[in-house]
């Protein structure tokens, strides 16, 4: 019965338009995670970077793609999400070629004297900048394509199409770079965001929400940004998330240097990576967002924090492709438990017509965590490989997710306590 009742859900609780928003939304992350899974391998073996001054440029990009959707969703609650859609996939497909062309033989010379650090500075930026649109247009249109019954499925089915675009794309990533060099996967990111272009001119329909909102100038909007940062309690545990995607994303760089580095320099770490953290998900997410569906989302979010730190243990237990696979595993069941609910439960919270801002907010702790994590994980990388002592990498990153665990922990009993005793 649950389970017919679950099909019913899938045939008639979405409006058309989510599954054309999160289609899209598959190949972005495909984009994506094709070029981040060989960032740093890029940037060390094909531009010459090391690997802190990798680490500075990766913070640089992948904190400002998180940072901006704050902007980027103020914006698309004001133009509307197909518009934001058109913006984003024109930028996102000019600045991964253009990230890829300073690596190609074709343009070796094209650049003339320009400096290569800040010539790919500027293209990150760019590219950021368009990928900024993507995530709160996706999340708002969840948000508006659903209904009060279908909406936790929906978020479900949204991380499952990401994590399918995360699992495709460093899969393409390995076959294009084993055959003919790591820049020309930037071409499969571009031909992927021309083709999302596309779709969404010829597909894409605005849905308006269910209850009409006040229209609100741009310079309102602009104020309501200041207005949810002064939210304190908010803010808190968006930093104390931010500890857990600052281990998460040394799975895209400490890990393929580790791997090439230490364990074997042809492994095919974009298939280890991307098939034990995105095919776990593709494999689990459905059937543990139905298992955890009942948890409080505060208790799933600590409980996909202690089973995500797990990780660290496994791997620094004994460094092989078997244990950094099923660490990446664990970090994907945890991660399953928590995310979903997560944006949920700010999709719950965001007033009417501020769906878009919210959900930029929501990737808060992602940006902390680029532009703090990454440098972190290519120093610490770096020093521990020039002192002889590659395990402290593994040593480090567990203490940060104990410390993680705590601190979510002792938000979740205070702001639990204040509910209870009715304090605002």
């Amino acid at each position: 019965m649950a389970a017919n009742i679950r099909l019913s859900d899938l045939r008639t609780g979405f409006h058309p338009t989510f599954w054309v928003a999160n289609g899209m939304e598959l190949f972005e992350r495909l984009a994506y995670y094709g070029q981040q899974i060989v960032f740093m391998i890029y940037l060390r073996n094909q531009l010459g970077f090391t690997e802190g001054e990798a680490g500075q440029l990766s913070g640089i990009f992948g904190g400002l793609i998180y940072l901006l959707p704050i902007l980027g969703g103020t914006l698309a609650d004001k133009w509307g999400f197909r518009r934001a859609f058109n913006v984003a996939f024109t930028i996102l497909a000019l600045g991964y070629f253009l990230i890829g062309s300073l690596g190609m033989e074709a343009f070796r010379g094209f650049y003339g004297n320009f400096s290569l650090y800040w010539l790919l500075l500027a293209f990150l930026i760019l590219t950021a900048f368009g990928g900024s649109f993507i995530k709160p247009s996706v999340l708002g249109t969840v948000a508006l394509t659903t209904t009060e019954k279908t909406k936790s499925l929906g978020f479900a089915i949204y991380y499952w199409l990401v994590n399918v675009g995360a699992l495709l794309g460093p899969t393409i990533a390995y076959l294009v770079r084993d055959k003919y060099g790591n820049e020309f996967v930037y071409l499969v990111s571009t031909t992927s965001c021309l083709m999302m272009l596309i779709i969404n001119l010829l597909l894409y329909k605005e849905v308006q929400p269910a209850t009409p909102v006040p229209t609100e100038s741009m310079a309102k909007k602009i104020e309501n940004l200041f207005t949810v940062l002064l939210n304190l309690k908010f803010m808190i545990f968006l930093l104390i998330y931010s500890l857990y995607w600052i281990i998460f994303w040394q799975e895209f760089i400490i890990v393929p240097y580790y791997i090439t580095d230490f364990i074997d320099k042809d492994a095919p770490y974009e298939i280890i990576q991307s098939w034990a953290g995105a095919g776990a998900i593709i494999l689990l997410q459905i059937p543990i967002n139905w298992l955890t569906k009942n948890l409080p989302a505060r208790t799933a979010i600590l409980t996909g924090f202690i089973v995500s730190s797990l990780i660290w243990v496994i791997i620094g237990i004994s460094p092989s492709i078997p244990t950094i696979f099923a660490g990446i595993v664990a970090f994907a069941i945890g991660e399953m438990i928590q995310a979903p609910r997560y944006y949920e439960y700010i999709s719950t919270i965001a007033p009417p017509g501020q769906q878009g801002l919210f959900q930029g907010y929501a990737f808060l702790p992602i940006a902390i965590a680029r532009f703090v994590g990454d440098p972190i994980g290519g120093w610490l990388y770096q020093s521990a490989k020039e002192a002889g002592k590659p395990e402290m990498v593994w040593y480090s990153l567990i203490g940060i997710g104990v410390g993680a665990v705590i601190l979510m922990a002792i938000y979740n009993w205070v702001v639990g306590h204040t509910e209870t005793t009715g304090q605002a």
